[in-house]
């Protein structure tokens, strides 16, 4: 059944350690859409200042994980956002998903959709459509 009452935006973090790609839904929660790419220093404030202005629903963070399932090292980084974003922002509720795939589709992404060489290596592009694809897989899995 669909809700009637309002509704807030999924946003989803590909969490990295220089840079953090962020996308984030409609209000229905049906289209997810790259948003920023921002300096991972940032991002608390910045996710402080977007729920100033939008309603968030749910943070959705990427889980990297190695091909045989345990977590990869990026997870020790991630860790440590988690306990402080929880703490800056307790109202709203984190999720996990596996992202093990996401550059390398971003990266296939961005050929598909014709950019030139020059543009697939921007890795602040890579990182926003990282986060668009996590988003994406989360809103068809749920």
């Amino acid at each position: 059944m669909p809700k009637t009452e309002s509704m807030g935006r999924v946003l989803a973090i590909d969490f990295g350690k220089k840079r953090t790609g962020i996308a984030v839904t409609d209000e229905l929660q049906i289209i997810a859409s790259g948003l920023t790419t921002i300096d991972t220093n940032n991002l608390i404030s910045f996710l402080k200042d977007y729920i100033t202005k939008e309603t968030v629903d749910l943070f959705l963070v990427g889980k990297p994980k190695q091909l045989n399932n345990t977590d990869s090292e990026s997870e020790v980084l991630i860790t440590p956002f988690l306990e402080k974003i929880s703490k800056a922002i307790p109202n709203i509720p984190i999720k996990r998903i596996d992202e093990r795939f996401t550059s390398k589709m971003a990266f296939q992404t961005m050929i598909d959709s014709g950019l030139k060489k020059k543009q697939r290596q921007n890795k602040a592009l890579v990182d926003e459509i990282s986060a668009t694809i996590i988003l994406q897989s989360y809103l068809y899995n749920k």
